[in-house]
């Protein structure tokens, strides 16, 4: 139940985590003055189990070696914590646990746990049998709606924290903000630990269907400075470790200049909040081992970032010294241990193929037939018949919405972004797992209304995409995308227009030949815009569209529509959905 965000959520430290009786070998080296301890951390896990990729319906594998998922993770905790004693070690989680996989999905939507006589979520399942004491919330954890997120909190044997998740009408904490563990030294002295909780405030805006009106998220850095104060002063805790579901980088995928926090804001909590020893960092998707940050009042903050879906494990030590009538943190290292060294742990095998075998049939119904192969290989440099279905699809679902309203009369467009590199429809039988490879995010679809020129600035922000790339010469597809670091997703199509992208020429005056129907595109035009949840809301920062008018939207998730729009058609002809819009050029030459 919330209380007030300024004051102790009793909840929180009344669930103190109670220590193992075993004692360990590493018990003879604690002493009267000094104390170690670990804290092992996850993040991102994704709705990963088992090292098991269900869209190509084989155990995953890279060209790494990674591994994933959490069966191999507990066989990595379990043997951190024989090496140091259960009772001096913890396991944390830093965010986005239920969303990620077909197995995440299925428990979400096709058999879903906030029915009645639901079942318990298998990441809750895996989670409690390895004993976790706290997870912090992750944006994707909002993607199903706050029925599905309470009931999985419900499942949950340990905290889910989240101190900037703010009850919009209480002013509360929705979630507990921390919870204190206290670690059993030799000697009594305990150690209080405490896990604080945080959020990256873009759920504000990439689920603001879910949570506009009833939740809020103000920035890291306010509510850390808050809670840290507190507890330091009132709880009198002996170590402070932030588990952030936000990264490094200080960047923001969405326009903070409403207020708004940044998205990435890990770091500048390190750097700007006293108190913190360290921080288990989420969101990024980046494997950092070790980074150390000179904090505000001049001690070192340890920040490290395990890899994504359970391929690494951070593991922290930290050494304490009894010192003028309290715990002092003496020196902290993290390091992160690699799954792929770790066979699946019995117990999780045990108690969750079951739940594995049923996805795996799932995913494996047949929808309808492929003419010819489909796929995403060249995607992001060309206009691909594969990625021309999702705005098909779209575009078809929002002309039926719109049917005998005010809008029908508007031609509609649609936007769809090159997710995967790897994604395939293979020709003959076409099964879920093939269409939900290529529309791997759970975004709903939304309506938009754009003007012509709106249109172009959206396209001519969609090419900052590529390097500027002189006319003449040899070009190298792989040394032209991504300019700035834009990630493949926040390149979008606009169907129905044909353009030019001409890469020669300088970001912001690459779109040439707008054309709409065989015409050109006036300023003035209005167009109606198919696009998903996350752009519509601001997501990736592009222009007009958060702030134009929405004449729709719903909830199904646009893979679902993808699977239905094939399921009805039977076939998955090209001549049906695919035309040529748009093609890259260098003065006017196409490029490929």
């Amino acid at each position: 139940m919330p209380v007030n965000r300024r004051t102790l959520l009793g909840a929180s430290a009344a669930g103190a985590a109670a220590a193992v009786a075993a004692a360990s070998p590493a018990e003879a080296k604690q002493s009267a003055k000094r104390y170690s301890f670990t804290v092992m951390g996850t993040t991102d896990l994704h709705g990963n189990v088992f090292n098991w990729d269900y869209f190509k319906d084989a155990a995953y594998s890279d060209a790494a070696g990674n591994t994933r998922g959490l069966a191999r993770v507990a066989t990595l905790v379990e043997e951190v914590r024989e090496e140091v004693g259960k009772k001096n070690a913890l396991l944390i989680d830093a965010g986005d646990t239920i969303q990620g996989t077909p197995l995440a999905y299925y428990y979400a939507r096709v058999d879903p746990i906030a029915a009645d006589g639901g079942p318990v979520h298998p990441m809750a399942q895996a989670m409690n049998a390895i004993d976790y004491d706290a997870a912090a919330l992750g944006n994707h954890e909002f993607n199903y709606g706050l029925d599905t997120l309470r009931k999985f909190e419900s499942q949950l044997d340990f905290p889910l924290l989240g101190a900037n998740v703010i009850d919009t009408e209480t002013g509360r904490p929705a979630f507990p903000p921390y919870h204190i563990a206290r670690m059993r030294t030799p000697r009594g002295r305990d150690v209080k630990v405490a896990i604080l909780g945080l959020c990256t405030p873009g759920v504000t805006i990439w689920d603001k269907a879910i949570v506009d009106g009833v939740l809020e998220f103000p920035s890291l850095e306010t509510e850390a400075a808050h809670w840290v104060k507190h507890l330091r002063e009132e709880e009198c805790v002996d170590v402070v470790i932030v588990s952030a579901h936000s990264g490094t980088s200080g960047t923001s995928a969405y326009d903070t200049s409403t207020g708004l926090g940044i998205e990435n804001a890990s770091k500048i909590v390190a750097e700007t909040v006293p108190g913190i020893d360290a921080i288990l960092v989420g969101h990024a998707h980046v494997e950092i081992p070790e980074t150390r940050v000179t904090g505000p009042d001049g001690g070192e903050v340890v920040l490290s970032e395990p890899l994504c879906y359970g391929q690494r494990l951070t593991r922290f030590d930290f050494d304490l010294v009894w010192e003028r009538g309290r715990w002092q943190v003496e020196s902290v290292a993290a390091s992160v241990l690699n799954s792929n060294t770790a066979a699946e742990h019995e117990r999780i095998t045990e108690i969750l193929t079951a739940e594995h075998d049923e996805v795996v049939a799932y995913v494996n119904q047949v929808v309808g037939q492929a003419t010819i192969d489909l796929d995403t290989a060249e995607a992001r440099l060309k206009d691909e018949p594969i990625i021309d279905l999702i705005t098909k699809v779209q575009e078809d679902t929002v002309k039926a919405a719109l049917a005998g309203t005010e809008h029908a009369d508007l031609p509609v467009v649609s936007q769809a972004s090159p997710f995967s590199r790897t994604s395939l429809i293979p020709s003959g039988d076409v099964r879920i797992k093939d269409l939900s490879s290529l529309y791997i995010y759970d975004n709903t679809l939304v309506a938009k209304i754009l003007t012509g020129a709106q249109v172009r600035d959206y396209l001519e922000y969609s090419a900052t995409y590529y390097v500027q790339t002189p006319a003449g010469g040899a070009v190298d597809p792989e040394a032209i995308t991504n300019a700035g670091g834009q990630p493949d997703y926040n390149y979008d199509y606009v169907s129905g227009f044909t353009y030019e992208i001409d890469i020669a020429k300088a970001a912001g005056s690459r779109i040439a030949n707008l054309e709409y129907a065989g015409a050109d595109v006036d300023d003035a035009q209005r167009f109606v815009l198919a696009v998903n949840n996350y752009r519509a809301n601001g997501g990736g920062n592009y222009p007009h569209v958060a702030a134009a008018e929405e004449v729709w939207s719903e909830s199904i998730e646009i893979r679902t529509r993808i699977i239905e729009w094939v399921t009805a058609k039977g076939a998955l002809d090209p001549a049906e959905f695919a035309s040529v819009d748009w093609v890259l050029t260098r003065d006017g030459e196409p490029v490929f």
